[in-house]
């Protein structure tokens, strides 16, 4: 029995409550990584989880077992980091997820310049707006938008989000340009954004010197996904915020019109965040840096003017 690897197959299935998500967090089946745990309870002597055909649940023992390894596995991962750091060439898999829009126009068509700087990290992308547990997900760092929740993690900043409100011309041409946000209330159709994590819709957040509105707006159609957020302004359902980045283009072609231009979203915060006990991983601070200086390029840095701006609670439009 490899003891090492039996005592994090049986962490996974702790954290995740599954031997079934374990296994498939370290890409192994689930009968080794069940016949892992139970060498591992022969070789201790020790029954450390009890398991019904529901759930698993850790044994008194097995909680006081888990806190020893994981501090055992902690340290073994922060040695392996501290010499590949030392030979100044970050390895191996890099499980990161990101936000749909982020994804898609900033990370993806920038890792060629990322691989060119660490050609042995492997990246594994997950992609979408929904909220991912890090340590249940198995997810080495997040990039996501909007205030820090979880207390717990480690977060670095790495740059803002603005969102504008658009339409497109045919939409504007039909319903009228909106001169006041309180218009959008009275005669326009919003095209609404919810969280993926509480459903709750998110209002239109407009701000100019001292005075802010916030609008809910009559809508026919709400999304969580960005990606689909804006693919439904594109379709003429109606005005909303969305990613300044996202929008550029479009505005570019004559496909949206910016409105509201002397009104402003106030700026979201943009961060990698990252569970504490993976502070070291040279691939997740490679990767951090990496973000940090791709965001500063595409105008999105942590310390625009924008940056001063505090944002509301709004995880996942940024992603």
């Amino acid at each position: 029995m490899d003891q090492i690897q039996a005592m994090r197959v049986f962490a996974r299935v702790v954290e995740t409550g599954s031997f079934t998500r374990a296994a498939e967090t370290l890409d192994m089946p689930k009968g080794s990584a069940t016949k892992l745990v139970q060498q591992l309870e022969t070789r201790l002597r020790v029954k450390l989880l009890n398991r019904t055909t529901r759930r698993v649940t850790v044994t008194p023992d097995g909680a006081a077992y888990y806190e020893r390894a994981a501090r055992l596995l902690n340290d073994l991962d922060e040695m392996d980091a501290a010499m590949t750091q030392a030979s100044g060439k970050p390895s191996g898999r890099l499980r990161v997820d990101v936000g749909s829009s982020v994804a898609s126009l900033i990370v993806v068509p920038a890792l060629q310049d990322f691989y060119r700087r660490y050609p042995d990290i492997q990246l594994d992308l997950g992609v979408g707006d929904r909220p991912v547990d890090l340590i249940t997900d198995n997810v080495d760092c997040v990039i996501r938008g909007g205030d820090l929740i979880e207390q717990s993690l480690v977060a670095r900043r790495i740059g803002n989000l603005s969102l504008i409100a658009v339409a497109t011309p045919a939409y504007l041409a039909q319903h009228g340009t909106p001169s006041h946000p309180l218009e959008l209330e009275a005669k326009h159709t919003m095209v609404n954004y919810f969280s993926p994590r509480t459903g709750r819709p998110y209002p239109h957040v407009f701000e100019k010197g001292a005075e802010r509105i916030e609008i809910g707006g009559r809508y026919q159609v709400s999304v969580n996904e960005s990606n689909a957020h804006l693919a439904a302004v594109l379709a003429g359902l109606g005005i909303s915020q969305v990613a300044e980045f996202a929008a550029q283009p479009h505005i570019a072609r004559g496909e949206l019109v910016e409105v509201l231009t002397d009104w402003q979203h106030p700026a979201i915060p943009m961060h990698v965040v990252y569970p504490p006990n993976r502070h070291l991983s040279a691939r997740v601070r490679a990767f951090v840096e990496w973000t940090a200086e791709l965001f500063a390029k595409n105008g999105m840095g942590a310390r625009s003017a924008r940056d001063a701006v505090p944002a509301p609670a709004r995880e996942a439009l940024a992603a």
